[in-house]
């Protein structure tokens, strides 16, 4: 059988509230989701990498309303190449990872780390600190059934010391830890491959192996580079940057990506296609089910 277990959107809250969360889980619920990442982040739940007892209490009360798989987005802002913060992100991912055992969630995402061009001083050990970090907060993770999922990110400044997809691979790897899994955004290595001249089926066949979740949304690979869009609507228009458009708007061959490459047990096919384009929802959720489908040979064969 494929080893993809479940597809789904992201959700999260635009101002802060449980109220916004709620319709969210509402809506993708009516449109028949199985699994809803959510980006707790959006919420104050934890501070000072302490839990705020009263606002995960409502949290576990709201998602135990559904019948959702769940997984969460942990800090967007996450950087464990930071030497400054990374202390503080270390504590606040131990108490994400506490809210992910709370609403059953078995995946924490973690975004890959990096360092300013000015910074350069640091770099030298910044793959080393960022696998140090992976390794404390996967120990921390493995009594709570949790794995942390390392995401490839993309160059966001000139002279950014970033790891390209492959090397992402290498550091999950390199940590060698049951609870530690790579996370393959699509489009976002498109975009890096793009930038850095890179075979891009070449990068994401490389995390394929170690891969156990995925970030599905369209694009056409292209930098946002100096480009400023007075409307979101108007990077849609040019092709340009993170687009996290709805399936089959973009030029991404997803055909070529669930029939050839082959990904860990228990992998979740998550669409970061926000509320933005939920009359798009429904037709993404038929087209995701499809892919994990299409992957269940190559899945099988590889057992």
């Amino acid at each position: 059988m494929t080893h993809i277990i479940g597809t789904g959107f992201n959700a999260g809250s635009d101002n802060g509230e449980f109220a916004a969360l709620e319709a969210d889980l509402h809506a993708l619920a009516e449109i028949g989701a199985d699994t809803v990442e959510i980006g707790v982040t959006s919420l104050d739940l934890v501070a000072g990498g302490k839990i705020i007892a009263e606002r995960h209490k409502a949290l576990v009360a709201l998602t135990r309303q559904f019948g959702f798989r769940y997984t969460v987005h942990g800090l967007v802002s996450s950087n464990f190449m930071d030497p400054i913060t990374r202390r503080y992100q270390i504590d606040a991912t131990k108490a994400l990872i506490e809210v992910c055992n709370s609403i059953g969630a078995g995946i924490l995402v973690q975004h890959g780390g990096s360092l300013r061009a000015d910074a350069i001083a640091d770099w030298a050990g910044a793959d080393e600190r960022e696998r140090e970090a992976l390794t404390e907060v996967a120990d921390f993770a493995r009594p709570h059934g949790v794995r942390i999922a390392l995401e490839n990110i993309f160059t966001t400044e000139p002279g950014q010391y970033r790891q390209t997809p492959s090397e992402v691979a290498a550091t999950v790897k390199a940590v060698n830890h049951p609870n530690v899994v790579a996370l393959i955004d699509f489009s976002h290595a498109y975009i890096e491959s793009t930038f850095k001249g890179l075979d891009f089926f070449a990068e994401i066949s490389a995390m394929a192996p170690v891969t156990g979740h995925l970030h599905v949304h369209d694009s056409f690979g292209r930098p946002q580079g100096f480009f400023k869009a007075f409307h979101l609507q108007e990077n849609t228009a040019l092709g340009i940057g993170d687009l996290h458009m709805p399936l089959g708007w973009g030029d991404i061959d997803w055909d070529r990506i669930f029939t050839e490459l082959s990904f860990l047990p228990e992998t979740v096919l998550m669409m970061e296609i926000g509320h933005r384009y939920r009359r798009e929802q429904p037709a993404s959720l038929v087209r995701a089910r499809e892919l994990a489908a299409m992957n269940a040979p190559r899945a099988m064969a590889a057992e």
